[in-house]
């Protein structure tokens, strides 16, 4: 690994918590956001606070992004391309539609840096604790660079293929993720009205045959009520939606669950829960069987 520090650009709920797990595993850290309470954050964490993209690419060679949207990726790559050379390896680990990510590898090729597609299983809370599972794909030579860095900020690390694949599995991850939220939300709304006590549901159910890691993890989200502060914000989740129906629909496969489940997603921003964690389905349900916020 190269003693230079290992960059970040984007330091929102993910990037943080990258900069913040890198720093406890010993490693030097720069990073960069247009948000100034971001970089007062890096910069509590111990890591450097650059002005901008090519400022990190100058002091970086390794450099993860953890961007928000497709725009964000070609304007950020655009803005390091002049600096960018054969010793840079880059690793975009958003859920962005593979076309995007193909066509940004394509764009800082010619300077001989090598971008990766490494997305990421998990949520803004498993990543503040290094809970997290990396696909990586593209060159080895490169990914193996970067299998340190990763087992710097998750809980497993993974190979899967040639560049593009990271994103196919994070896609299937991500319809698991979307359908499991929905019946947790489901299953505890049910147990509600039936009268059961809700901790203790979530308590048995976690022990047995129908327990789900989003069940683990939302569901004491939705048993509290509490839906703020966002590991995963409704509004940027939509995103996630496209981008796993978009590819579904490309390679001619049938997903029925994840369309049926399509429509509470939209229910939580027609309630105004645009910047609520996903979690907050189990709201949106109750709001549908009568019940308000009050009721809880």
């Amino acid at each position: 690994m190269s003693a230079r520090p290992i960059g970040i650009v984007g330091l929102g709920i993910m990037g943080l918590a990258y900069a913040r797990n890198l720093r406890k595993a010993g490693f030097e850290v720069a990073g960069t956001d247009p948000s100034a309470p971001a970089m007062a954050a890096l910069g509590e964490a111990g890591g450097a606070a650059l002005p901008d993209a090519a400022a990190l690419a100058r002091a970086c060679e390794v450099i993860l992004l953890a961007l928000p949207s497709a725009a964000a990726l070609h304007a950020v790559t655009g803005a390091m391309l002049p600096v960018l050379g054969p010793g840079h390896i880059l690793a975009e680990m958003g859920t962005l539609p593979i076309a995007e990510k193909e066509a940004a590898r394509a764009r800082i090729a010619p300077s001989g840096a090598v971008l990766t597609d490494c997305p990421v299983s998990g949520t803004g809370a498993q990543a503040a604790r290094g809970d997290l599972v990396v696909f990586m794909s593209g060159p080895e030579a490169a990914t193996e660079r970067l299998r340190p860095v990763f087992a710097g900020l998750a809980r497993d690390v993974r190979h899967i293929g040639p560049f593009g694949h990271g994103m196919k599995l994070k896609i299937v991850a991500n319809l698991l993720v979307t359908v499991h939220n929905l019946a947790a939300a489901e299953a505890l709304l049910l147990a509600e009205r039936s009268g059961l006590d809700l901790r203790a549901t979530l308590d048995a159910l976690t022990a047995g045959a129908g327990s789900s890691r989003m069940l683990e993890v939302r569901g004491p989200l939705m048993v509290a009520g509490s839906y703020t502060p966002a590991t995963m914000k409704m509004d940027v989740y939509q995103k996630d939606l496209d981008v796993i129906l978009d590819h579904a629909a490309a390679v001619r496969t049938p997903v029925p669950l994840m369309s049926a489940s399509v429509p509470y997603y939209s229910a939580a921003l027609a309630q105004g829960r645009d910047k609520e964690d996903t979690a907050a389905l189990f709201a949106v349900l109750r709001q549908l069987a009568g019940m308000s916020d009050a009721d809880a």
